[in-house]
């Protein structure tokens, strides 16, 4: 396996700085005994600051988006520093990343991202740290995938399983099995703990949702959202996506003039009560879309792809579901949003 590479860090871990010594001990046999003596000597140093540095740097697993993030904090503990690089409020599909985050990716244990095309953005580093031999979880690709199925997404897979809470219970396990292969020196056993009561909160929020999804007649479960986000939530809980303003799996598409004009005649013939918007993405469209259709339709705004400072809201990803499930379930029943 190939080194990981280094842009930014001039120290090495005990690993690192003993590929390193091997590299620059086989010199040639002609070299002169003083030469020899003073790379081994260099050797010598390499390693003893890569075991020094084991007091001073945690083992680092480096998470693209804030909502695995979370997820990944919850079921490490302290075992091992987490970095996200996601800010809150933004975007997954094009948020991207400084130089000195792109050394952070590169010099990782471990890397969890979301996978199946969702961040696009960071995607080619993600990439290049995983040629280099730095480990990777793709997550989405571990919780059994749908995909989409209609307009200009049809048969991509569909990245945004975190929408099921059944799904994201395999994902805890995944990451958990993944930091304990991976990154050195964690303890085991408290990552199975963390995983393991985490997962159980996962669970319970899924029960919760359904008992409050309970309250929307089955014929009225019919979901407009701002682009297709809410695939995996509809499966679950037994809701009809019926359309999208921006007729595709990412943000970075845009709805042509024939787009609206179905996605109008749809509102209008479902007779739907809200349409949802992502909370990281203007709702102009969706406002000059309800406002064109004819019917009274209210624009309900969701935490659907990003974490936000904002409270109540979603500071957590049990906060977004929470929060989401009680935007969907008033919005359908024509119950005005705070």
């Amino acid at each position: 396996m190939t080194a990981p590479r280094h842009t930014a860090r001039a120290t090495l871990t005990p690993r690192r700085a003993t590929r390193a010594a091997h590299v620059i001990t086989r010199i040639p046999r002609r070299a002169t005994r003083a030469a020899r003596a003073a790379c081994a000597a260099v050797a010598v140093v390499l390693v003893l600051a890569g075991c020094a540095e084991t007091g001073e740097r945690a083992p680092r697993v480096v998470v693209t988006t804030n909502i695995l993030g979370d997820v990944t904090r919850a079921v490490v503990g302290g075992a091992a520093e987490v970095t996200v690089l996601m800010r809150p409020d933004s975007d997954p599909h094009s948020f991207g990343v400084s130089a000195q985050e792109a050394a952070l990716i590169e010099d990782a244990d471990l890397i969890v991202y979301n996978g199946l095309g969702l961040e696009e953005g960071v995607l080619r580093n993600v990439e290049a740290a995983e040629d280099a031999g730095v480990p990777a979880l793709a997550v989405g690709e571990g919780v059994d995938p749908l995909r989409f199925t209609a307009d200009e997404s049809s048969g991509k897979p569909d990245p945004h399983f975190w929408t099921d809470p059944q799904r994201m219970a395999r994902a805890v396990d995944l990451v958990a099995a993944q930091v304990i292969a991976h990154v050195d020196g964690v303890d085991a056993a408290a990552v199975r703990a963390g995983a393991a009561a985490y997962r159980a909160r996962v669970e319970e929020l899924d029960g919760w949702v359904r008992r409050q999804v309970a309250a929307i007649p089955a014929a009225g479960r019919l979901l407009v959202t701002n682009h297709h986000v809410f695939g995996y939530f509809a499966q679950r809980y037994g809701f009809e996506v019926v359309g999208a303003v921006i007729p595709s799996g990412t943000t970075l598409a845009s709805p042509s003039a024939s787009d609206l004009k179905s996605l109008r005649d749809t509102i209008r013939r479902t007779k739907v009560k809200a349409i949802f918007a992502d909370s990281s993405q203007p709702d102009r469209l969706a406002r000059v879309l309800a406002s064109e259709a004819g019917v009274d339709v209210e624009v309900v705004t969701l935490f659907s792809e990003s974490l936000s400072r904002r409270s109540p809201g979603a500071a957590t990803y049990l906060d977004m579901i929470r929060t989401n499930t009680t935007a969907i379930v008033d919005g359908l029943n024509g119950r005005p949003s705070p």
